[in-house]
């Protein structure tokens, strides 16, 4: 039985729509890395990130140190499940430069939630206070005007989920 090939998991979609519960199962598979924005950016800059500014700062910054790694996993015959969001044409075209270095296979996973189920998760999530990240639905609203779901001319091999957490 032969490995299968490695695979850049990428993810699109809102605040609280479920893009790292996917993350986690998609990463259960064998020969596959996770690496989580979340986790790196409240890791390395706990008290840093207060505004959509300061997140598109620090996050750049992970991207950039990440960014050779990834690669190198995926040479090296691993998959990787980015759980960075996808969520602008820019992100995507730097996730581009990723499968290009490696040559590697791809899939970005669009998850294609109403606003409303994602605001009732988001209100979830902050009761449960295990998210690195407590995002008001101020934010919610502010980082969606600046969501861009993915468009056939990005080239990307793009799968549609409707509801993550339904699905388990």
């Amino acid at each position: 039985m032969s490995n299968p090939e490695p695979t850049l998991h990428l993810l699109c979609g809102k605040i609280a729509s479920g893009k790292s519960t996917l993350a986690k199962r998609l990463a259960a598979r064998p020969l596959t890395v996770l690496i989580s924005e979340d986790h790196w950016n409240s890791t390395l800059f706990p008290d840093e990130i207060k505004t959509i500014d300061d997140y598109a700062k620090y996050s750049a910054r992970v991207r950039s140190a990440m960014g050779p790694h990834v690669v190198s996993l995926l040479k090296a015959g691993l998959s990787v499940v980015l759980d960075f969001q996808a969520n602008t044409p820019a992100v995507r075209r730097w996730m581009r430069t990723l499968i290009d270095g490696a040559d590697a296979a791809h899939e970005l996973h669009f998850l294609d939630v109403p606003d409303e189920a994602c605001k009732r998760r988001l209100r979830a999530r902050n009761a449960a206070g295990e998210h690195p990240y407590q995002a008001s639905e101020a934010d919610f609203e502010l980082f969606t005007r600046y969501f861009v779901p993915p468009a056939e001319g990005e080239q990307f091999n793009v799968i549609v989920h409707k509801d993550v957490a339904a699905t388990g």
